[in-house]
């Protein structure tokens, strides 16, 4: 058995529904369940089972992974991941769990810190050293992402962000997901860390050419300040301060510290991964 956390988020359900397709037993995990049997049909499909559970639960989460042998983790990022994830881990251990499959983040670099990179570098550390198998998944920066910028190309045909002509990583969370179940059902590729991109690196003022050929007009990417950028993710954003900052650290690093594809999604599936190009015209609809 499998456990899923994050199982109604946009890599959890990738996984899950990759999973079932495959015929392998899961275990849902969700704060409503009812969302995940209304996504992936009736919870009494012999290989699936949709449970209610929330990180900050433990008894809850003692319930979801007893009688597991294996845990995809992802949460939310927030102010007490390493809380959180930590505990998680734990509780694991003592119910059971051999293989623990980790989302983390980007490597933390102090050259250019990402607090939220380091909060991953200190739960990868006691991952590390729990006695579990442990696979390690560094995803960049998510193409879905690029769906928040849809509201304002549509209403205004601009986005915003602070990284000028800067190429960087992207990566479909289909293949992220993909990759996630290969390692939940193949030891041979399980217990490395994988960092994943796509095959391409590209700017924002590339995106915006994409966009402005797809849509038959043009689109512009508007470069502002990164303290500026912040403040408007507060004010009309309404991000908390700390997911602000986390988005202007992201974009600071991919300027100073050059991206490349790294090929480890290749190597895993056997296949390329998923291009921009695909993306952009899968959705786009949404940018209309």
């Amino acid at each position: 058995m499998i456990v899923i956390m994050g199982a109604t988020g946009t890599i959890g359900s990738a996984l899950v529904q990759c999973l079932l397709d495959r015929g392998v037993s899961v275990r849902a995990v969700s704060r409503d369940p009812e969302k995940l049997q209304k996504q992936f049909g009736d919870a009494s499909r012999s290989n699936a089972e949709f449970v209610r559970a929330d990180a900050s639960d433990h008894e809850s989460m003692r319930q979801a992974f007893t009688g597991a042998s294996q845990l995809f983790l992802v949460i939310s990022n927030s102010p007490n991941q390493i809380e959180l994830e930590t505990s998680i881990i734990r509780i694991a251990g003592e119910t059971g769990i051999d293989h623990i499959v980790k989302i983390s983040s980007p490597v933390f670099d102090p050259k250019s810190p990402v607090s939220v990179a380091g909060w991953h570098m200190e739960i990868e550390k006691v991952l590390s050293t729990s006695g579990m198998l442990a696979t390690v998944l560094r995803p960049y920066a998510f193409m879905q992402n690029l769906l928040r910028f849809a509201p304002t190309i549509s209403a205004h045909n601009v986005f915003c962000g602070s990284m000028g002509d800067t190429a960087c990583n992207f990566v479909d969370c289909r293949d992220i997901a993909d990759v996630a179940a290969e390692v939940l059902t193949n030891r041979e590729k399980a217990g490395h860390v994988y960092t994943l991109t796509g095959s391409e690196i590209f700017s924002y003022p590339q995106i915006a050419n994409k966009l402005s050929t797809l849509l038959e007009h043009p689109i512009d990417y508007i470069n502002m300040d990164s303290e500026v950028l912040r403040r408007d993710l507060i004010e009309f954003g309404q991000m908390p301060p700390w997911l602000a900052d986390h988005v202007v650290e992201i974009q600071a690093m991919s300027v100073a510290l050059p991206e490349k594809p790294t090929g480890d999604v290749e190597r895993v599936l056997g296949r390329a991964p998923r291009t921009l190009d695909a993306f952009l015209l899968e959705h786009l609809k949404k940018f209309r």
